[in-house]
């Protein structure tokens, strides 16, 4: 069992059977393997049952009993997934990477993502351990082969990590941090062109306590992230390579909750990285990666394995994890405490908001009326000049046009486009041309006339707007269609969700800071509610969530994490239902982190079969001057695709023109 370091609690899933008896162990599997057929299940249950240096020793005391290899036995009785899972369970840590490795770059092609996941992550000593391996199981060297198998910066950065020399010394110098995210800007922003070897050096080099402290002054310093500067200036594997060292460097156990998720989610499963996460990491850090994979997931690793994989594979793969974290939301305390800290981090980091859309340089009104005029005039329409003059003028700018075009014509602009252009491109385009207050009106309008309500509409919209948003929405309302927002809301919900709706309608939310006293006693508010009271429950959240400001909901929802073990939103999944549950999750989500809730919407709205062009179109006009530059940083990292590569993927034609327009650029 791995040996954790000196006052270190041991994290591992997988610990020394008590009362081991290797001989005893050695006979039962040469048992299971005699004869027609295998026992699996009793295959499984011992291998799984015992650390990897009890592994060692029973193949030792095999070999002695019986004149056989052990692992060369269990290749010809098994076959596929499991066999990969036994067999890379009876190798010691170092020959299993050293294996996944030689696997990585034998043959056509080269699994660069298996490379990145074993060098980025693992530590000095494991790394010399690895190498040792290599050189002891293949009678090669390593890093000759890495380096015939690889080329350019991203070679230069595994051979880098290969030397396993970061530093260790846990005290930083703060002079030191400062130079290197200085010099971490001028080799990237601030220099045409980029200087990999600044990135390669501090990256490969400096102490994980030295990178996370210039990690934090390189966000003050240029109000960005170093991952989105990475994303900016590298590119290819080199970029994901960089990328997976800061994730590594940040947090170990969420780099692979993340790699583990996404071998998971989506069509087919990514077995090869499953089963060497799920070997690799049992007897290091099962226990933080599981904690982690609950918060970030709203599920347990548990329950993905289980509704993901089958058989004595899965069997396998669920003794590894060691246990369900899922029972109702609730986390592990040491989760809870992960859950806290990433909201400390969120609170103190200010991300600035950018949109993707600007206003145009030496704009001319004049000559945008009447390139738009000749556009559209005549046989045929001009589709590609509509498109590139509306897309890329500030909303601002389209009134000056509107209003020039009418001067010039005397024609209405919105009236000759929608004559013009028709579907999907229309939707979007005559959405651009209107005032944002005027475009959220219709979209809430839209949703409540007909039969039946587009409530999903509604949350999205009165969910995430500010205050200032809310008042001018109300004002749009009453003007394009001469009756109140509120009233037209009464007439159209009811109960819990209409009270929500009316009260989000109101544009009063408050708008100071945080108040600590007051976000304990809110925390306690919500706390209290006996477990069935749904009505009270629902009553309490409403005034809280509808009401409070932003930054004081964040100290809400970590005061109660605190008091609880629970994440809020995982209490109002549990206890609540329907359309009310939906407005206080989106409520929840857009508090925690608003361009991730925007970049889950165009996710979903894409994802499977058909796309919900209407929530595509709606994110995409109403967010484009606001915030869709970061909604796609965190589409990015969640789906591991960029937002521009999912609207190729999923439209097309001069509606797919527009929306790479306002996308601004591919990640």
């Amino acid at each position: 069992m791995a040996n954790p370091a000196q006052g270190a609690k041991y994290r591992g899933s997988i610990h020394d059977f008590p009362d081991f008896d290797p001989s005893q162990d050695a006979e039962a599997l040469y048992t299971a393997m005699k004869g027609f057929g295998s026992d699996k299940e009793a295959i499984l249950e011992l291998i799984t049952s015992r650390s990897n240096k009890q592994r060692q020793e029973i193949c030792l005391s095999y070999k002695s009993l019986y004149g056989k290899d052990l692992i060369a036995d269990l290749k010809y009785e098994l076959t596929g997934k499991f066999e990969r899972l036994i067999v890379g369970l009876m190798r010691p840590l170092a020959y299993s990477d050293a294996k996944e490795i030689k696997d990585a770059i034998s043959g056509i092609g080269t699994d660069e993502k298996c490379l990145i996941e074993i060098l980025a992550s693992r530590t000095n000593e494991q790394i010399h351990q690895l190498v040792a391996a290599y050189k002891d199981a293949y009678e090669r060297d390593l890093e000759s082969d890495i380096i015939g198998d690889t080329s350019g910066h991203f070679q230069k950065m595994l051979v880098v990590l290969l030397q396993g020399t970061r530093e260790e010394d846990n005290v930083v110098s703060e002079d030191l941090v400062q130079q290197d995210v200085q010099d971490l800007f001028e080799a990237g922003e601030l220099k045409w062109g980029t200087d990999e070897a600044q990135f390669i050096f501090i990256l490969g080099n400096r102490s994980k306590q030295h990178l996370r402290l210039v990690f934090d002054e390189y966000l003050k310093t240029t109000g960005k992230p170093i991952e989105a500067s990475i994303r900016a200036e590298l590119s290819g594997d080199f970029e994901k390579l960089m990328l997976a060292v800061v994730k590594c460097v940040r947090s170990t156990p969420e780099y692979f909750a993340e790699r583990l998720f996404k071998a998971m989610k989506g069509l087919g499963t990514r077995d090869n990285t499953l089963i060497r996460i799920m070997v690799t990491r049992s007897e290091l850090d099962m226990l933080d990666i599981r904690e982690i994979f609950r918060t970030k997931y709203e599920k347990s690793l548990y329950s993905m394995i289980k509704n993901d994989t089958s058989g004595e594979y899965k069997k396998a793969l669920l003794k590894l994890c060691g246990g369900d974290d899922d029972a109702a939301g609730q986390f592990f305390p040491e989760a809870a405490q992960v859950a806290y800290q990433m909201w400390e981090l969120s609170a103190v980091s200010r991300v600035e908001l950018k949109g993707t859309v600007h206003p145009a340089g030496d704009f001319n009104p004049d000559a945008d009326a009447k390139a738009l005029r000749k556009a559209m005039k005549g046989l045929g329409t001009d589709e590609d000049t509509i498109i590139d003059i509306i897309t890329h003028r500030s909303n601002a700018q389209r009134q000056q046009i509107r209003q020039t075009f009418k001067s010039h014509f005397g024609r209405d602009l919105m009236a000759d486009l929608k004559s013009e252009i028709s579907g999907d491109l229309a939707r979007l385009i005559l959405g651009l041309m209107m005032p944002p207050a005027h475009y959220d009106a219709k979209q809430l309008k839209k949703a409540m006339e007909g039969a039946g309500t587009d409530e999903k509409a509604l949350i999205e919209i009165l969910a995430t707007r500010n205050n200032d948003e809310i008042r001018a929405i109300n004002e749009a309302y009453k003007e394009d269609y001469h009756k109140s927002l509120e009233d037209a809301l009464s007439s159209d919900t009811s109960g819990h969700f209409k009270r929500i709706l009316i009260s989000l309608a109101t544009g009063n939310r408050e708008e100071g800071g945080e108040d600590r006293d007051q976000a304990r006693e809110d925390a306690q508010e919500i706390a209290d509610t006996p477990s069935g009271d749904k009505t009270s429950l629902e009553t309490r959240f409403m005034t809280i969530l509808c009401t409070r400001s932003y930054p004081h909901l964040r100290r809400v929802f970590q005061e109660f994490i605190k008091m609880t073990n629970y994440d809020v939103e995982h209490i109002i999944k549990k206890e609540m239902s329907g359309d009310v549950r939906d407005a206080f999750v989106a409520i929840v989500q857009s508090v925690k982190n608003k361009p991730l809730f925007f970049a889950d919407k165009l996710y979903k709205s894409m994802k499977g079969a058909g796309t919900d062009e209407k929530t595509l179109t709606r994110v995409m006009v109403s967010r484009s001057e606001i915030d869709l530059f970061n909604i796609r940083q965190e589409f990015i990292e969640k789906y591991d695709k960029s937002l521009h590569q999912a609207l190729e993927g999923d439209t097309s034609g001069d509606f797919l023109k527009a929306l790479l327009a306002l996308c601004g650029g591919e990640d």
